[in-house]
């Protein structure tokens, strides 16, 4: 393959604060860490990663891109990520969505989607 995804950039204020949150949601570590940037990963080799970078402006519109997560058990998963601080969101999903729309504590959309074990089931 001649190229892999390597890791998710986010534009953060507080990057420890995002930068810890997605290492309790998605059980990962710290691997970098200094004021201008923090990676996150499952482990040094394990890509792809999530880097948190500095931004001096807040977000003000819905990112056009956001991290889908499926977890084994959705409504328990999607109650311990508001418990770690995000909040639920509505961006024009229906009632019959099948996923729940999240906010991270700065106000990334992401979403919980129901237990999957394909990319296309």
């Amino acid at each position: 393959m001649a190229v892999r995804l390597f890791h998710h950039v986010v534009d953060s204020h507080d990057l420890p604060l995002l930068a810890r949150f997605w290492c309790q949601v998605l059980d990962w570590q710290v691997l970098f860490e200094d004021e201008d940037e923090i990676v996150i990963g499952a482990d040094a080799e394990t890509l792809p990663g999530m880097c948190f970078v500095p931004v001096p402006e807040k977000k003000t519109v819905k990112n056009r891109l956001h991290i889908d997560l499926t977890p084994d058990d959705q409504a328990v998963e999607v109650e311990r990520i508001i418990g770690l601080g995000a909040r639920r969101t509505d961006f024009g999903q229906g009632p019959d969505a099948t996923w729940v729309a999240l906010l991270d504590p700065e106000g990334n959309e992401f979403c919980v989607l129901r237990p999957k074990k394909t990319l296309t089931d």
